[in-house]
């Protein structure tokens, strides 16, 4: 890249482009190839959320907006390439779990989301956040992103069709041979062989064109108007906006449902911010990840903001190193996504002509992703291994990613114990593993009256709480 001559713009001053070595038409390049590679979570989330009973033009709406302003906040106060939107797997826990087996209506589990909002920015200001995380294993570690990959893949399957329930088997294949399940499979594959050649935004193409086939065949509505397509008033938030019912959530005692919320937004956005920040070589020598509390901060409050708009958790999108690849490493990369994700306000009635079944292959494509780090578990001890397995078959076969938790912390605990290496889950094991002081983990645990021998004492209290 050519030194910059001149005296330094705005944008230059305010994004330190000069300092990072970008320009401004790198990082508004980079801000739409993010966008086009996360433009699939306007389709799929508004669609998932509505399942749960949240009214879908509103959806639609809450979904957009606090993917843009959150996104902003990030570009703008962390100066990071990151793009946030409500998160695939804690949207199908928001919707098929608290709302669907629990039967709570969809605000009190907005109330369980802002709770947990709240919750993850208090551990954020007080940096509590890494201790939690440094106690966990890393085998567990993966062995979560797994598990949800699983279970997001199940639903999505589900949705085309491709599996149904079974008296006998309780599933089985479904009719591949019906329309809708065809065009879903076809989407699937479509879809998975543009991924396989590495092009931007497959994801989105696919659902594209699989809903024009759609609209061909005469499966979906087909626009007749510029203003199906196109609209001049805005998608507004009226059924959703402030709706959700903090009272009830704390009068249910879900302890449980704010507990997974909180560590899955935890676990999920350290692990993905750690990755993008070290694409975007924003790692200092030492290991100090640059503004990360300032990212941190941004989700949380996003999470307590997505709870008062009426969509799920927020969270930062590994599909930011799309971005990040095509040289994005500043803010403008992220304000650019920001600005782009409110240009598409207009096209919210397009938007909501999507069919679900349109927007199912992408979870199960999602799902297929969240697979690829299973190699780093180590099978070949079983006390790690066995704990691994229950956390990732649990989650998708009980269709909560709390049970998924719970089987694997408490068999880590026992089998580690009963197998003859219960130092592996000691305090100090944990210190020298994650090389902490281990004067800190104890100080911390001392000054937060907190429970010895890491955090598995949470999960079993997650099962009870589940089974009183």
């Amino acid at each position: 890249m050519q030194a910059q001559t001149g005296q330094p713009t705005f944008l230059e001053r305010f994004f330190k482009l000069r300092e990072k070595n970008t320009t401004v038409k790198t990082e508004v390049i980079a801000g739409i190839t993010t966008f086009i590679a996360l433009a699939y979570i306007m389709f799929v989330n508004p669609n998932i959320l509505s399942e749960a009973g949240v009214p879908k033009e509103a959806a639609i709406a809450s979904t957009i907006w606090i993917a843009a302003l959150s996104t902003m906040v990030m570009g703008v106060f962390a100066n990071y390439p990151v793009a946030l939107a409500p998160g695939m797997g804690l949207n199908a826990f928001f919707a098929y779990y608290v709302c669907g087996v629990l039967h709570l209506h969809w605000t009190v589990a907005l109330g369980a989301v802002f709770f947990s909002g709240v919750l993850f920015l208090v551990l954020t200001i007080s940096h509590v956040r890494q201790a939690i995380i440094n106690a966990v294993p890393q085998n567990l570690r993966v062995a979560i992103g797994v598990g949800i990959g699983l279970f997001i893949a199940f639903i999505g399957l589900k949705g085309t069709g491709l599996i149904v329930s079974d008296p006998a088997t309780f599933i089985t294949l479904g009719h591949v041979t019906q329309p809708t399940t065809a065009l879903s499979l076809f989407g699937l594959l479509f879809t998975g062989a543009l991924m396989a050649r590495n092009v931007q935004g497959a994801i989105l193409m696919g659902i594209v064109v699989t809903t024009l086939l759609s609209m061909v065949l005469g499966y979906s509505p087909v626009p007749h108007a510029l203003t199906d397509v196109v609209s001049t008033s805005l998608p507004h938030m009226g059924e959703t906006f402030g709706k959700l019912d903090i009272v009830g959530a704390w009068n249910y005692g879900i302890f449980s449902i704010i507990f997974t919320f909180t560590v899955v937004e935890l676990f999920d956005n350290m692990g993905t911010l750690i990755g993008l920040t070290s694409k975007a070589k924003m790692v200092k020598p030492n290991g100090e990840i640059e503004n990360l509390d300032r990212a941190l901060t941004t989700d949380a409050v996003g999470t307590i903001c997505s709870a008062i708009f009426g969509t799920s958790t927020v969270t930062s999108y590994i599909e930011s190193a799309a971005g990040i690849a095509a040289g994005g490493k500043t803010g403008l990369t992220a304000v650019t996504v920001a600005i782009l994700f409110l240009i598409s306000l207009m096209f919210a009635p397009l938007i909501g002509l999507v069919p679900g079944f349109a927007t199912a292959p992408p979870l199960i494509l999602v799902g297929a992703l969240m697979m690829t780090d299973i190699g780093k578990i180590n099978f070949a001890d079983f006390t790690d291994a066995l704990p691994a397995f229950l956390t990732i078959i649990m989650m998708p076969l009980t269709s909560s990613i709390a049970n998924g938790f719970a089987f694997g912390f408490i068999s880590f605990s026992f089998i580690k114990t009963l197998g003859g290496k219960a130092k592996e889950v000691s305090l100090d094991h944990v210190a020298g593993q994650h090389r902490i002081p281990h004067q800190s983990v104890h100080a911390f645990l001392n000054e937060t009256k907190a429970v010895r021998g890491t955090s598995l004492c949470l999960f079993f209290v997650d099962i009870l709480s589940g089974v009183c």
